[in-house]
């Protein structure tokens, strides 16, 4: 399939996070042409260019994408429900036609393994692909699908795989907008929950500990697995380490297994941006 289109939506809070996360994808997928598409509102035009350099030494082409206030007229927006959580869900109608599928990658995301899998897999006729965080947040994962009225598992939108063609067809801005102002009441994760609300009926599953590792669990998938999935595991197989939480690597205090391994990519990005890295 070509150019691998990787896809993130985020503000200039989060500038540090995506360079990392740029870096790892480019160090441990070598020779793998990425076009980067960044939806966003605000990034001043210096910030932009940038990335733009810095993503160009590693390799990759960038395409910032500026979303306009317009689209958003009808839609429930406050900062409980800031414009930007509808992003993701309507790449479709905001990202080139002549894109046709496309990673979404959260900043707080290292890729440790190559992502060409990923991005050939077959999507059996659905719109995503995304795993589920199950095992130890099992209670969580029946208690979001109680509360949504969903018998699918509770995916983790951090991470989708997007057929752009099917999304432009299925996913109507007023639909999400409805449901949100209907719902509004109900909603803790807001772009979550409409994924899952809205569409978990068209998720291809994945395999988290591959595709979407919660960095919280590592005793949780080491228990699960009968003590296969270790660290030497997860550096030999998971491509994609989330961050998830409240907790972050790049804040004092964080104290999960994986935070060093954050720290080193964060070295290594300065080291790989040099004169375009500014943190």
């Amino acid at each position: 399939m070509g150019t691998i289109n990787l896809l993130v939506a985020l503000d200039r809070n989060y500038l540090t996070q995506l360079k990392v996360l740029l870096t790892s994808v480019a160090l441990n997928n070598p020779g793998e042409p990425f076009d980067l598409y960044l939806l966003h509102s605000d990034i001043p035009r210096e910030e932009l260019d940038r990335v733009s350099r810095g993503w160009a030494k590693l390799g990759g082409r960038f395409f910032p994408v500026t979303v306009e206030d317009g689209l958003f007229q009808n839609a429930p927006v406050s900062r409980q429900y800031p414009k930007q959580m509808y992003y993701r869900l309507l790449a479709g109608q905001l990202l080139p036609k002549e894109v046709e599928r496309v990673l979404y990658l959260d900043p707080d995301i290292l890729v440790i393994n190559p992502l060409r899998p990923l991005w050939e897999l077959e999507l059996e006729g659905r719109m995503f692909a995304a795993a589920a965080h199950t095992g130890k947040t099992e209670l969580a994962n029946n208690v979001n699908r109680l509360r949504l009225g969903v018998e699918h598992d509770y995916y983790n939108s951090g991470v989708l795989l997007m057929d752009l063609e099917r999304v432009r067809a299925r996913v109507r801005p007023d639909r999400l907008f409805a449901y949100v102002q209907e719902h509004a009441r109900e909603l803790l994760l807001p772009d979550q929950d409409l994924l899952n609300a809205l569409y978990g009926n068209e998720v291809l599953p994945l395999d988290d500990a591959v595709w979407n590792y919660d960095a919280r669990n590592y005793n949780n998938y080491l228990l699960r697995s009968s003590g296969e999935q270790d660290l030497a595991w997860v550096m030999g197989h998971t491509a994609i380490l989330h961050f998830c939480g409240k907790a972050k690597p790049w804040k004092p205090g964080y104290f999960y297994r994986f935070g060093l391994l954050y720290q080193h990519y964060l070295q290594l990005t300065r080291r790989a941006w040099g004169e375009w890295a500014v943190f």
